[in-house]
């Protein structure tokens, strides 16, 4: 395990990077989602990309990856008890970008 200075150090070593607080928001939005769905809502992750945020993400206890024995293979991933308290953290974190691009005049592409 890895030392961490303070409790906020921890949190960003679980949530950082790229592309998993948006994996976590379109699985705490519309759960349980399958690795398909993800990779439509996030054309711009490569595959092993998002394979390998979820795959840290199941780790860190935050999602769970459920395998379902069946031809072709089905995967869902939903929020753990861990990741659902993350949801009104990235809710903040929405509504804070939100405002800070009306503020300053910057244009984000609506997620659909």
């Amino acid at each position: 395990m890895t030392d961490f200075n303070c409790e906020k150090e921890l949190t960003l070593s679980v949530i950082g990077g790229k592309w998993k607080m948006i994996i976590l928001w379109h699985i705490g939005l519309d759960s349980p989602q399958r690795f398909s769905k993800l990779r439509r809502l996030l054309p711009k992750v490569t595959p092993k990309m998002l394979t390998a945020q979820l795959r840290e993400l199941e780790d860190d206890a935050i999602i769970h990856r459920k395998v379902y024995q069946q031809v072709p293979p089905k995967v869902e991933y939903t929020l753990t008890e861990h990741g659902k308290k993350l949801i009104p953290i990235l809710e903040l974190m929405y509504d804070w970008g939100k405002s800070y691009a009306k503020d300053m005049n910057i244009d984000i592409a609506e997620v659909k």
